[in-house]
């Protein structure tokens, strides 16, 4: 069509022909095969040059629309490539909220002011899934999938160790760092729901020769503060999840073994093609790195 616009701007086929660098040939057999497409005649002759037709005239018209729109879709395709505008799906666990998603999210917004950012907290499994069918652009996850599929890319931001959290009276609470298997006969206050981040914990205290024995679950980190506080038992909580600490408890290393937590960003390797994308990673690698 932009060949037909060319030919009745210019009046005649010999000078659409030297406008585009075609040859008056070429230019012939294009407009006899979109006439043929369309089913009309689009040009007629008057002398030396052509006219169009009515149904050259309103092809003409549309061809003037779809051009300027195939222009603002090669800018805005441009102004995603560069990172200056776009969206950027992403799905995360509670505790890396606070301490490694937000500084990074808050380095996204200064370099991509123009890309809008939907972070949504989601279940570690769903989470996976929504990445894999396409449906969000990042997870941040504990656990990556087992076995290597094809698309996927798993980065490893950060290994977040588990601390001995105990009443502020405990008889281990002067000990800089705690043998895990001197908590055994302990009552135990789970801060974790079963699943990903609950078996790191379990397997350390296997390790160490038993199974802990929980008087108290909770899946959120300041309760389970608060229920050692109260004496109900002592815990293991991630280090990512004890950015605010409870008055009532002092937090110590753990060792023999120390339990960890690996947290990685899964991510479609088409994705990152964006540099929107890359910034993140970059950004969250960092926070895991403080």
């Amino acid at each position: 069509m932009q060949v037909l616009r060319a030919v009745i701007t210019s009046g005649s086929v010999t000078a659409a022909a030297t406008h585009l660098g075609y040859t008056p040939s070429a230019v012939s057999q294009q407009i006899s095969a979109l006439e043929r497409e369309t089913g009309s005649t689009l040009l007629e002759r008057v002398g030396r040059g052509v006219r169009p037709t009515e149904a050259g005239l309103l092809l003409t018209r549309y061809a003037a629309v779809i051009s300027e729109h195939l222009a603002e879709a090669e800018t805005a395709l441009a102004d995603l490539r560069a990172g200056r505008e776009g969206r950027l799906t992403l799905r995360y666990f509670a505790s890396v909220g606070p301490t490694l998603l937000a500084p990074a999210l808050a380095r996204v917004r200064r370099e991509h002011p123009g890309v809008a950012i939907d972070p949504r907290l989601a279940d570690p499994d769903d989470a996976l899934s929504e990445v894999i069918q396409g449906d969000a652009d990042l997870a941040v996850v504990v656990r990556p999938p087992a076995d290597a599929r094809q698309g996927i890319n798993v980065v490893h931001l950060l290994d977040d160790a588990y601390r001995a959290v105990l009443p502020t009276g405990h008889r281990l609470a002067a000990k800089r760092v705690v043998d895990l298997a001197d908590l055994a006969g302990e009552p135990w206050v789970s801060s974790e729901p079963p699943g990903p981040c609950l078996a790191p914990l379990v397997d350390a205290c296997a390790a160490a020769g038993f199974s802990p024995d929980f008087a108290a679950t909770s899946e959120d980190y300041a309760t389970a503060q608060g229920f050692v506080a109260a004496g109900l038992g002592v815990s293991l909580i991630p280090g990512l999840g004890l950015s605010a600490r409870h008055p009532g408890v002092v937090v110590r290393r753990v060792r023999h073994p120390e339990p960890v937590r690996a947290i990685h960003a899964v991510v479609r390797h088409s994705s990152l093609e964006q540099p929107v994308l890359r910034t993140l990673l970059d950004a969250l690698r960092d926070s895991g790195r403080k």
